[in-house]
């Protein structure tokens, strides 16, 4: 697979990406996104979403933003109407009734062309269980070498019942759509350690899947293996630096920034998945 393809698309074709996402990480959600080469929108208004989709390249809808689901409707609605993939990151969809009750409504009301989310989060949605521990995935979904077979079985569900490819984050990140399946294993620990990281790798997918919507699977990866990749680049700053978090928030998105096709193959750790 050729993910360096996939970024150059990204920067040749500046996709505008128009994300309803929440306040605490809608900041880099718009940075990492230019970042990468697009273009961001936060129009987030119910009176005025489904008209921004119109001259958008792909809409990310992020159940942190619980309060303006009406608005991820209407905008999804219309960006189905026009082809324009979108992408939804389910925020501790399975933590309360509400967060059940609106990610249940946007899968019916929305057809999505790709869904990142943890793995409590991605079983709260394929399974309909209460999962989860906060925005954080729960101790017992956790990705792991071991817990894989199961991780990917919930993953194919969601997938084949959404007709969305379905990203798993993680220590190993889980890509399918239904039938193929890719693991990807570059990123570290720290990225854990700062707010948003996860809200803005789905804001990547949007960017990448508006630049390729033809291929929502190929850019699904791609953009995962860039965030990846701009992770591990960013701790082996740190740690030679001796920084924190704060400045490993930086340097992520300086590394996204600077990344090259050729970084960006020579460096992802990925295979595909038979089981």
């Amino acid at each position: 697979m050729d993910f360096g393809k996939q970024l150059s698309l990204v920067r040749k074709r500046a996709p505008l990406v128009q994300c309803i996402t929440n306040f605490v990480t809608v900041n880099d959600c718009a940075n990492i996104i230019l970042a990468a080469g697009g273009s961001p929108s936060m129009a987030d208004d119910v009176r005025e979403a489904a008209e921004a989709v119109r001259g958008s390249a792909a809409l990310v809808c992020n159940l942190g933003a619980i309060a303006e689901v009406d608005a991820m409707v209407s905008a999804g609605k219309a960006a189905n109407e026009l082809g324009k993939p979108v992408v939804l990151d389910p925020v501790a969809a399975g933590n309360t009734a509400l967060r059940r009750q609106e990610s249940a409504r946007l899968l019916v009301g929305v057809k999505f062309a790709a869904i990142r989310g943890n793995a409590s989060e991605i079983r709260a949605l394929a399974r309909g269980e209460l999962t989860g521990s906060g925005v954080d995935v729960s101790g017992e979904d956790a990705v792991s070498d071991a817990t894989l077979p199961r991780t990917v079985e919930t993953a194919r569900l969601l997938a084949k019942q959404t007709g969305a490819v379905v990203a798993v984050s993680g220590p190993i990140d889980v890509v399918t759509d239904g039938g193929q399946t890719i693991l990807l294993r570059n990123g570290c620990a720290t990225m854990a350690r700062i707010t948003g990281s996860g809200c803005m790798l789905t804001s990547m997918l949007g960017a990448f899947c508006g630049a390729d919507r033809s291929h929502p699977f190929e850019a699904t990866c791609a953009a995962i293996a860039a965030m990846g990749v701009a992770g591990d680049l960013a701790e082996e700053r740190r740690l030679r630096n001796g920084t924190g978090n704060a400045t490993f928030r930086t340097d992520l998105i300086d590394a996204v920034f600077n990344l090259t096709e050729e970084q960006l193959n020579g460096r992802v750790r990925y295979e595909v998945y038979e089981g």
